[in-house]
Parts: C-alpha cells; structure tokens; sequence
C-alpha cells in the first residue's frame, strides 16, 4: 500500500473532493439578473411557484416557504404547541432540533437513538412519553427514514402530533410514500449542502388546512392583508432570488437523487470489503436519498481515533465531516438548560461517525479515489 499523504506520500486525489458542492444551471444566473432587474425582490411569484412545484414533488397538499430550515422548525412547533407542552427529539441530531422547542416555549426531551441507522428509537420514546407530550420529531438523517409505522401508532394512541424533521430527506420515501406527504407536518432546510439548495431557504409542508393558514401567518407577522395583523408573528420570508434557485433545483431533483443513490452504492459495495467501516444501515421500508454517506469506525479495528482517521483522510484530498460530533445530550447549553438523561448509544455514536463525499458532482474517478483514500487510510491504521 502507498505511503499516506500525511507521512509524504502522494494522495489518494490530485484535487481537493469536497464534502459537497450546489450545483446551480447558468440559466439561473440570467433569471436572477431580470428579478434583481424588476426590483421585486421580496416574497412574490416566484415563490409560489417554488413552492406549488415543491408540494406537487412530495404529495402534500400544501407547503410554504421561509427563509431557512431553523425556520421551518419554529413555525411548525408554533402551529401545534402551547407554553410547557415536552415535545420528544432525538440526541443525535443539529441543535435546531431541540433549540426550537424551547422557541415555542415548550421542552425538549430527549430519546436515544438506534446505532446502525442513527434514527430515533421508537421504544426510547415510549419510555419518555408523559402527560404533557404534545409531538413526536423523528429526524431522518442523512436521508434515511425514521420508523414512521412505530411513530404514528405512538402518536395515535397518546393523541400527539408528528413533526418530520426532513431537513436532509428531500426526495425519501418511507413505504413508498415521500415523507413530505405524511401527517402532520414535514420541515426541510434548503441550506448548500442540503440535496436541494438556495443558499439559506426552508419549507413546510402538511396536508392540513389549518396548520397550512397559521404558519403562513407566523411567517408574515400575522398578516392576512396590509398592515392588517391577527396575530404574532415573524418575518420568516424566502426571497424571489432564493425561489429562482429554488426553481432551478427543482428542475434537476430526480437526477440529483439518481446520482445521489448511484455513488452512496457504489461506496457501499466497495466499503464492504473493509474492516472496521460501517455504513450507517438503511432503515425498514425506506427508499434512502443519501443527502449525507455516513460510517462508523468500529474501534476494536483501529490503532487511531476517529479524528486522526479523518485528519489522514484529508491529507488524501478526501474532505470528510463529523455529523455530530457532539450528541444534544451533551451540548452545554442544553445540559444547563434541561438536565437531559443520558442518550449512551448517541453519546458513543458521535465519537465513531463520519460523513463522506456524497453528492452529484462526484465523478465515477471521483468515487474511485475516495475508496482508494479509505483503504490507505483503513490498512495503516489496521490493527
């Protein structure tokens, strides 16, 4: 094997593969000069058209746009709490997640998660449920559907609302189903490395008529005329220059999902052959969008840790990230805050896992040189 970049040998890559990379068509860049060239820049048209083209996607029978997928959780969490509902969120996720909860004066309670899919654990939550329950938050994780069945038979017998986390799901299917077309409300996140993206952006979507009418609201202060306010609210508004790359993303969905799966099996095959990399597992029922590839390093296989791992990788030219380092449980400012009980199975997670190029840039050398800076990488480390 050749000697790792790190000690001086020549890397896996002559380029830099990064993490991610938007892709966005030069016709784009002529339908932002005309907006910017009208001098309508706020929210119009062509938001609407975003979003009917996003609702038409997932199957829902509504979705709104805001300005960004922290956004979208808030005014989804508005729509259904009340102050001192516990809302259930799981460990191993982005701060949004649980940050929110506390936004719509309610609290989050934290469920461990699974260790081969990352998901929420179904029967952690049945655990954590109580009387002033009021919602379930599953996150589908780098594009792998949580276990919806397990969560709407919970929600139906404790009378509780579903809010999807689907902030790096755009496009997964859960039995079939695109999970922005579920019950009661699906939040996304349109942030760059996110399968669709328009710099910063988010969406709601739900089939219901009155969640649909109050987020729109709370998005744009209360107001359902000029200067005419019937209730608080935000301004949480997407911008036409971000809808036009909305629009453009829109376009190109299905072969960015297509290339997404075909390089996440193209890694799976080849990563099977090594010791000690595990994919995180595909989830029952699921038809998986990859918007992150994540493993976990097994270290029983490795004279390093996770973050020298990632440092040789990196000296290879193979950019790499740690999707979470650091599990909600253990962020100081949520331990200040809620005392949370202890999540082991995400807490010992987040110091195995890391995230690999995934994305529709990568080219099939692209995917050959990752593979080749993962076994120089794994075979040294070996031990």
């Amino acid at each position: 094997m050749d000697r790792l970049a790190i000690n001086g040998g020549s890397p896996a890559s002559h380029e830099r593969i990064n993490i991610a990379k938007p892709i966005i068509g030069k016709e784009t860049l002529y339908a932002i000069e005309e907006i910017i060239e009208s001098g309508y820049l706020r929210q119009g048209p062509k938001v609407k058209e975003f979003e009917d083209l996003f609702r038409d996607r997932v199957g829902s029978k509504y979705a709104y746009a805001c300005n960004n997928g922290t956004a979208a959780l808030h005014l989804a969490y508005l729509s259904v709490l009340n102050h001192g509902d516990e809302v259930i969120v799981p460990s191993f996720t982005f701060l949004a997640t649980a940050s929110m909860v506390y936004y719509a004066m309610a609290k989050p309670i934290f469920a461990d998660v699974d260790p081969q899919t990352y998901l929420m654990d179904p029967e952690d939550v049945k655990e954590k449920i109580t009387s002033k329950t009021k919602a379930l938050v599953p996150v589908h994780l780098f594009g792998n559907a949580a276990d919806i069945t397990s969560f709407q038979d919970l929600a139906e017998d404790h009378h509780l609302f579903i809010i999807h986390d689907s902030a790096q799901a755009h496009g997964t299917k859960y039995n079939r189903k695109d999970i922005g077309s579920y019950e009661d409300l699906s939040c996304y996140s349109f942030y760059p490395s996110k399968t669709l993206t328009t710099g910063e952006g988010g969406m709601v979507t739900t089939n219901s008529t009155e969640l649909d009418r109050k987020g729109r609201l709370l998005r744009a202060h209360g107001d359902d005329g000029r200067y005419h306010h019937i209730m608080l609210g935000f301004n949480y508004r997407l911008t036409e220059i971000q809808a036009i790359l909305g629009i453009d993303q829109m376009r190109r969905f299905n072969d960015f999902i297509v290339r997404r799966k075909a390089c996440a099996e193209f890694l799976k095959n080849r990563i099977s052959r090594l010791h000690g990399i595990i994919p995180q597992k595909i989830s029952e029922k699921t038809d998986p969008s990859y918007s992150y590839f994540s493993v976990t390093l097994e270290p029983d296989y490795f004279n390093c840790s996770r973050d020298q791992f990632i440092k040789a990788l990196q000296a290879e030219n193979i950019d790499c990230a740690v999707h979470y380092p650091i599990p909600l449980t253990k962020q100081p400012i949520l331990e200040e805050m809620f005392n949370p009980t202890p999540c082991p199975i995400a807490e010992e997670l987040s110091n195995r896992i890391l995230s690999l190029p995934n994305h529709p840039a990568l080219s099939d050398e692209n995917l050959k040189e990752i593979v080749l800076g993962l076994e120089k990488v794994s075979s040294y480390y070996a031990k």
